[in-house]
């Protein structure tokens, strides 16, 4: 997937040109991946542009970083408006994705940063498609089983959406793609099913639907939460549940959720077909729900849409 920057991010509290934001290379971050971060959708709308569940985002970008015990330097209606700012500066009324980050930036070296160590905070946003693929959310995807387990708990928490957590996404999407697959699934460190590299997993057998719990080291996601809701709303109930590796080949339906990959159907592990071999009906019409949320055939009891003021932003612009 190609990736083109838009025109401004926004930056330690002004609109800054896209490749003028740059954060000095002995930052903190840089050298021991002390971020946090998130990663918020924009969606077309009959209304207008919408962010989905912008405000859940934006708190969880806060828990993250007190639970390094990172304090950003702005408070949370700020962010939440540079967000749509950001938007309205680029242009992005079509959709978007927003990736809000907060960061220990230049300071001393050593590894425990100071409670006065800098922070920087950065908001980008650009335009981008189908995670794993646009035929992939029809068709389903290839996936595989990692060599890499997620680390154990008391390590590092699961729980947190930190940069240093995502060395071990990068190394089961990256064994997974250098085997041909679209994405890798981790499991546990006693061996049981967790998440995806960057996705949440859910599998049906016989109806029912079953997802891994917190305790498993997942990141417990926003887009997980929503379909868990969705599911309920269509009579479709979600348990939370350990799942043996071998539960996955004897699945009838899986799919990722997530910010970026939404749902995404999967269509094998490991070589072995699931189900029949593509989407299955349970997938679609959760799937469906879902992008109702956006075409305006879901009804949204929730608030999870928030609008955009189309206003131009007028520090926008700034070199």
């Amino acid at each position: 997937m190609s990736f083109e920057g838009g025109k401004f991010i926004w930056l330690n509290g002004r609109m800054v040109q896209w490749d003028q934001a740059t954060i000095h290379v002995m930052a903190h971050a840089l050298h021991y991946g002390s971020s946090v971060f998130e990663g918020i959708r924009v969606y077309k709308t009959p209304g207008g542009p919408k962010v989905f569940r912008l405000t859940d985002h934006m708190r969880r970008l806060y828990d993250s970083a007190k639970i390094y015990r990172m304090p950003i330097p702005y408070e949370l209606d700020e962010l939440i408006a540079v967000c749509k700012e950001v938007i309205v500066a680029n242009d992005l009324m079509n959709g978007a994705y927003i990736r809000p980050i907060a960061l220990r930036g230049y300071g001393e070296v050593g590894l425990a940063p100071k409670p006065d160590h800098p922070v920087d905070v950065a908001i980008a946003a650009w335009e981008w498609g189908a995670y794993l693929g646009a035929e992939g959310m029809e068709l389903g995807v290839d996936v595989c089983i990692s060599s890499w387990q997620r680390v154990a708990p008391n390590t590092i928490p699961a729980l947190a959406k930190a940069g240093g957590n995502y060395l071990s996404s990068q190394l089961i999407s990256t064994e997974a793609k250098r085997l041909g697959f679209a994405e890798g699934i981790a499991l546990s460190t006693d061996g049981t099913v967790s998440e995806g590299a960057g996705e949440n997993l859910f599998v049906i057998r016989a109806g029912k639907i079953v997802t891994p719990p917190a305790a498993s080291s997942i990141l417990t996601g926003i887009t997980r939460h929503t379909i868990t809701l969705l599911a309920e709303r269509l009579g479709l109930g979600v348990e939370e549940c350990v799942i043996p590796r071998e539960a996955l080949y004897l699945a009838d339906e899986m799919f990722f959720t997530g910010t970026a990959a939404e749902i995404t159907p999967i269509r094998s592990v490991d070589r072995i077909q699931i189900g029949e071999g593509k989407r299955g009906p349970i997938t679609k019409q959760l799937q469906d729900a879902f992008f109702g949320l956006f075409s305006g055939e879901t009804e949204d009891t929730e608030g999870w849409l928030e609008g955009v003021d189309a206003q131009p932003v007028a520090a926008a612009g700034g070199s």
